[in-house]
Protein backbone atom coordinates (compact mmCIF):
# COMPACT_ATOMS: atom_id res chain seq x y z
CA UNK A 1 0.00 0.00 0.00
CA UNK A 2 1.39 3.10 -1.23
CA UNK A 3 -1.05 5.60 -1.92
CA UNK A 4 -0.99 9.42 -1.38
CA UNK A 5 -4.05 11.58 -2.54
CA UNK A 6 -4.30 15.24 -3.21
CA UNK A 7 -7.67 16.87 -3.40
CA UNK A 8 -6.97 20.71 -4.73
CA UNK A 9 -10.50 22.19 -3.14
CA UNK A 10 -8.62 26.04 -3.55
CA UNK A 11 -8.30 28.67 -6.21
CA UNK A 12 -4.68 30.56 -4.65
CA UNK A 13 -2.19 28.26 -5.66
CA UNK A 14 -2.79 25.91 -8.72
CA UNK A 15 -1.01 22.53 -10.05
CA UNK A 16 0.38 21.53 -7.43
CA UNK A 17 -0.97 18.19 -6.79
CA UNK A 18 1.65 15.79 -8.25
CA UNK A 19 4.23 17.95 -6.72
CA UNK A 20 3.19 17.49 -3.69
CA UNK A 21 2.45 13.96 -3.73
CA UNK A 22 5.58 13.73 -4.78
CA UNK A 23 7.43 15.13 -2.38
CA UNK A 24 5.55 13.53 0.48
CA UNK A 25 6.35 9.64 -1.56
CA UNK A 26 10.01 10.86 -1.10
CA UNK A 27 9.82 12.26 2.88
CA UNK A 28 7.58 8.75 3.72
CA UNK A 29 10.55 6.62 1.82
CA UNK A 30 13.04 8.46 3.69
CA UNK A 31 11.56 8.14 6.60
CA UNK A 32 11.49 4.44 6.07
CA UNK A 33 7.73 4.08 5.90
CA UNK A 34 6.94 0.91 3.80
CA UNK A 35 3.34 0.95 3.74
CA UNK A 36 1.02 4.20 3.76
CA UNK A 37 -2.14 5.91 2.70
CA UNK A 38 -2.22 9.60 3.27
CA UNK A 39 -4.82 11.77 1.86
CA UNK A 40 -4.05 15.83 1.46
CA UNK A 41 -6.18 18.44 1.19
CA UNK A 42 -5.68 22.06 -0.55
CA UNK A 43 -7.48 24.52 1.37
CA UNK A 44 -8.27 28.13 1.54
CA UNK A 45 -7.92 30.17 5.39
CA UNK A 46 -11.75 29.82 5.58
CA UNK A 47 -11.90 26.03 5.33
CA UNK A 48 -8.90 25.67 7.48
CA UNK A 49 -10.13 27.90 10.38
CA UNK A 50 -13.59 25.94 10.12
CA UNK A 51 -11.54 22.44 10.51
CA UNK A 52 -9.20 24.15 13.19
CA UNK A 53 -12.23 25.54 15.25
CA UNK A 54 -13.72 22.36 14.78
CA UNK A 55 -10.95 19.91 15.84
CA UNK A 56 -8.81 22.06 18.48
CA UNK A 57 -11.08 24.45 19.76
CA UNK A 58 -8.83 27.41 17.74
CA UNK A 59 -10.71 30.01 16.03
CA UNK A 60 -8.55 31.27 13.67
CA UNK A 61 -6.92 29.60 10.53
CA UNK A 62 -3.52 28.41 10.55
CA UNK A 63 -1.01 27.02 8.25
CA UNK A 64 -1.27 23.11 8.15
CA UNK A 65 -3.52 20.88 10.60
CA UNK A 66 -2.55 16.58 10.60
CA UNK A 67 -4.92 13.65 11.91
CA UNK A 68 -3.33 10.73 11.98
CA UNK A 69 -5.99 7.74 11.27
CA UNK A 70 -3.57 4.66 12.15
CA UNK A 71 -2.48 3.30 15.64
CA UNK A 72 1.11 2.96 16.85
CA UNK A 73 2.44 -0.06 16.21
CA UNK A 74 -0.18 -0.76 13.49
CA UNK A 75 1.89 -2.46 10.57
CA UNK A 76 1.07 0.71 8.19
CA UNK A 77 0.96 4.65 8.05
CA UNK A 78 -2.73 6.30 7.21
CA UNK A 79 -3.51 9.85 8.16
CA UNK A 80 -4.84 13.19 6.77
CA UNK A 81 -2.89 16.46 5.73
CA UNK A 82 -4.73 19.59 5.41
CA UNK A 83 -2.85 22.22 4.05
CA UNK A 84 -4.14 26.36 3.52
CA UNK A 85 -2.55 27.04 0.11
CA UNK A 86 -3.75 30.63 0.99
CA UNK A 87 -1.63 31.08 3.97
CA UNK A 88 1.22 29.83 1.81
CA UNK A 89 0.68 32.70 -1.24
CA UNK A 90 0.67 35.18 1.79
CA UNK A 91 3.46 34.30 3.78
CA UNK A 92 5.46 33.93 0.68
CA UNK A 93 4.29 37.33 -0.36
CA UNK A 94 5.56 38.73 3.03
CA UNK A 95 8.69 36.87 3.01
CA UNK A 96 9.52 37.09 -1.01
CA UNK A 97 9.83 33.70 -0.82
CA UNK A 98 8.52 30.92 -3.37
CA UNK A 99 4.93 30.04 -2.42
CA UNK A 100 5.35 26.29 -4.24
CA UNK A 101 8.25 25.90 -1.23
CA UNK A 102 6.26 27.07 1.77
CA UNK A 103 3.23 24.79 0.45
CA UNK A 104 5.42 22.24 0.28
CA UNK A 105 7.08 23.39 4.05
CA UNK A 106 3.33 22.84 5.15
CA UNK A 107 2.82 19.43 3.57
CA UNK A 108 6.04 17.76 4.93
CA UNK A 109 5.56 19.44 8.53
CA UNK A 110 2.03 17.43 8.74
CA UNK A 111 3.63 14.46 7.23
CA UNK A 112 6.18 14.71 10.43
CA UNK A 113 3.53 15.35 12.51
CA UNK A 114 1.58 11.90 11.11
CA UNK A 115 4.90 10.39 12.06
CA UNK A 116 5.06 11.19 15.39
CA UNK A 117 7.55 14.41 15.39
CA UNK A 118 6.28 16.85 17.68
CA UNK A 119 7.07 20.71 17.93
CA UNK A 120 5.77 21.12 21.58
CA UNK A 121 9.04 21.85 22.52
CA UNK A 122 12.28 23.39 21.97
CA UNK A 123 13.72 20.76 21.42
CA UNK A 124 11.13 18.92 19.76
CA UNK A 125 10.79 21.83 17.06
CA UNK A 126 14.58 21.72 16.43
CA UNK A 127 14.90 18.51 15.52
CA UNK A 128 11.50 18.53 13.47
CA UNK A 129 12.82 21.44 11.69
CA UNK A 130 15.74 19.69 10.77
CA UNK A 131 14.12 16.97 9.38
CA UNK A 132 12.11 19.36 7.25
CA UNK A 133 15.49 21.39 6.29
CA UNK A 134 16.71 17.92 4.99
CA UNK A 135 13.18 17.13 2.74
CA UNK A 136 13.00 20.37 1.21
CA UNK A 137 16.73 20.69 1.04
CA UNK A 138 16.60 17.09 -1.17
CA UNK A 139 13.50 18.70 -3.22
CA UNK A 140 15.46 22.00 -4.23
CA UNK A 141 13.39 24.37 -1.57
CA UNK A 142 14.97 26.88 1.21
CA UNK A 143 14.12 25.02 4.58
CA UNK A 144 12.89 26.86 7.97
CA UNK A 145 16.41 27.12 9.43
CA UNK A 146 17.44 28.76 6.28
CA UNK A 147 14.50 31.44 6.19
CA UNK A 148 14.90 32.05 10.20
CA UNK A 149 16.27 35.58 9.35
CA UNK A 150 13.07 36.84 7.67
CA UNK A 151 11.42 36.88 10.75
Amino acid sequence: MHDIEVNDLQSHLRGMKRKIADCLRAVLRHETVDRYRVSVALVDDARIRDLNRRFLGRDEPTDVLSFPLSEPGDDHLAGEIVVSAERAVDVARHRGADPAGELLLYAVHGCLHLLDYDDRTPAGARRMHDREDEHLAAMGYPGVAARADDH
